[in-house]
């Protein structure tokens, strides 16, 4: 089997994930995602798709993780791992569609508007 590469997005955070057989490891940034990732939710976020499919052990996965923060560095994969599980057997769309694991999330930061301290919030206003 050949390495399956795709993205994966949420909020600023890019997951470009590796996709190959192996024995189901999964390295972020040459590290391994339990050390990465500090705590027990995040592991399960990232294993989801995973686990749904119950292939857990089959396949090794390659991450470079950049941008936004860890939660979001944890959805950003788990998306990509999805996206690549699709690329490697269409089948498995249906499952993951139904558990929200290929939508990207399109929420995003509102930008600061100038003449306001933040996007929405506005300046005291004073009438004298």
């Amino acid at each position: 089997m050949e390495i399956i590469n795709t993205i994966g997005r949420r909020k600023r955070a890019i997951a470009r994930v590796y996709f190959s057989e192996g024995k189901g490891q999964i390295t972020v940034n040459n590290k391994d995602y339990k050390e990465y990732f500090p705590s027990e939710q995040l592991h399960y976020i990232v294993n989801q798709p995973l686990v749904l499919l119950d292939l857990k052990n089959k396949y090794d996965v390659k991450v470079n993780l950049t941008g936004g923060g860890i939660k979001g560095q944890a959805e950003a994969l788990r998306l990509g791992i999805s996206r690549a599980l699709i690329k490697l057997d269409p089948e498995y769309k249906p499952a993951l569609r139904a558990e929200g694991f290929v939508t990207r999330d399109p929420r995003v930061v509102e930008r600061k508007k100038p003449g306001q301290p933040k996007a929405r919030k506005r300046f005291q206003f004073s009438k004298r």
